[in-house]
């Protein structure tokens, strides 16, 4: 059913003249699906205060709310298309009168840790492209059949909004880089293995698909009791996004994970200076795939020690400097920080030996990232000793990876198991980082232990094989013969 509705969802805004692509058509989403949450959180906590005697004040003013402006229904349950805004009145109200209304809670919420302050973040920085007042009531008619009340019901919601995700990510270049195969997220989490009590953060979170899996992740190996969910849903997960629609659709998809009011914040992540990252601005866990290629400018480079352009390269600096002394990382990363010969990249790999032991290297396959032609490697390590020796893995799938042929988690079992033990194999070996060159520090994946193929025979030895050959067949002819 869930499936169905978000497919006629997708038809309609097809049609609509405002939407123009996969990107639009979930930050068009978002913003339906949202509201239609934040109606069902509402409702919910006014039956807990009514069992508990207690009134219950909403966010939101009752014109505002769901069942007065986007569902008002009549005694048989259904819409009341008497008093149902549609058409031009419909859009000139959403646009008008219920956006800059719910932008206002940006400025009037306690705090950036509220639901009330990401009411107003998002509906500051989305638009409604949704031109039909006709396409948006049908719209609003099927978000209305989808439930939010049970963990269920979330889960399987959550699943879809996923899909939409990758979807997204596959239908073209702005949206590839929000999503990062959940596949090899997982993997990354089950080797950092973070724990109850500490701290989590993807300062390029995209649509926080780090995040969420790391949710899953110790939600599922937690004792569930009211302390360890109100740590895991307030005081765990923390994120960064700069991109309006990014952040948008991690906030979605963090609440449809189960976190009410998640802590990402809206702001570029470079825009910090490293100098100024306190103890207490630091983490525990630090698990991310930043943008790379990206170029940013004079002033952002001043914040950093090491300045280049390389938005990646910056990243890893924010990264070593926000995780906490004995923290742990995994960060995607482009395969040339492991070879180029610049010299902030030099520096770079030098920082990171010294200050952090860079315990593992996971080389990504082509393909691993669909629509993106870059080679890629996870850099595993832990803050507060230098690096003595690195264990590498090259991922072979045994297939050419694509859009029909994903990355899946069986593909990454066997790192997972091995990396426990770091042996040499075919496809993993160790480097003693007492032996690199220190003047390049050079960390290429160069696979010692890839078994030599045979070498090509020359002319001579083939028409020697041949001349045998001939000889054998002679001989085998000539028997025949005497036989006759």
């Amino acid at each position: 059913m869930f499936e169905q509705t978000f497919k006629n969802i997708d038809d309609i805004l097809y049609k609509d003249s405002g939407a123009d692509s996969e990107l639009d058509y979930i930050g068009q989403t978002s913003w339906v699906m949202f509201l239609r949450y934040l109606d069902n959180l509402e409702q919910d906590k006014a039956d807990e205060a009514a069992l508990r005697g207690q009134d219950y004040t909403f966010i939101l003013d009752e014109k505002y709310r769901w069942a007065n402006w986007a569902m008002p229904k009549g005694a048989d349950g259904k819409v009341d298309h008497h008093i149902a805004l549609t058409g031009p009145d419909l859009v000139q109200f959403v646009d008008g009168e219920l956006f800059p209304y719910l932008a206002k809670f940006k400025q009037t919420a306690e705090s950036a840790q509220t639901i009330e302050y990401k009411i107003g973040e998002i509906f500051s920085e989305l638009k409604n492209k949704i031109q039909s007042g006709y396409n948006l009531r049908e719209i609003l008619e099927y978000a209305d059949e989808l439930p939010f009340r049970s963990s269920k019901d979330k889960h399987e919601l959550s699943h879809l909004y996923e899909t939409k995700i990758k979807n997204m990510g596959n239908a073209g270049r702005n949206g590839g880089q929000y999503y990062t195969p959940r596949p090899l997220i997982r993997a990354m989490i089950k080797v950092v293995n973070p724990q109850m009590g500490e701290t989590v953060y993807d300062g390029a979170a995209g649509s926080c698909g780090f995040l969420c899996e790391a949710y899953e992740y110790m939600y599922e190996r937690m004792e569930k009791s009211t302390d360890n969910l109100k740590i895991l849903q307030e005081a765990t997960f923390y994120g960064k996004e700069k991109k309006n629609l990014a952040y948008v659709i991690g906030i979605m998809n963090m609440i449809l994970h189960g976190i009410e009011a998640p802590n990402i914040v809206h702001t570029n992540t470079l825009g910090e200076s490293i100098r100024d990252i306190q103890e207490k601005n630091r983490f525990n866990v630090i698990l991310a795939n930043p943008p790379f290629g990206g170029k940013e400018r004079k002033e952002v480079q001043q914040n950093f020690d090491i300045k280049t352009g390389e938005t990646a390269f910056l990243f890893m600096q924010h990264f070593l400097k926000s995780l906490k002394t004995g923290g742990r990382a995994a960060v995607v990363i482009k395969n040339t920080v492991l070879s180029n010969t610049d010299n902030a990249s030099i520096a770079l790999r030098k920082l990171l030996l010294e200050s952090c032991n860079l315990h593992t290297i996971l080389d990504m396959p082509s393909g691993t990232f669909l629509g993106a032609g870059v080679k890629t490697v996870v850099l595993f390590f832990d803050k507060g000793e230098p690096t003595k020796n690195i264990w590498y893995y090259q991922l072979d799938p045994g297939r050419n990876m694509g859009k029909t042929n994903p990355l899946n988690d069986k593909d990454l079992e066997v790192f997972i198991e091995l990396q426990k033990s770091k042996p040499e194999t075919e496809q993993s070996w160790n480097l003693k980082v007492a032996e690199i060159d220190d003047t390049t520090y050079d960390l290429s994946v160069k696979n010692p232990n890839t078994p030599e193929e045979e070498p090509l025979r020359t002319p001579e030895v083939i028409l020697a094989e041949m001349e045998v050959l001939d000889a054998e067949t002679n001989t085998i002819l000539q028997s025949i013969k005497e036989l006759i």
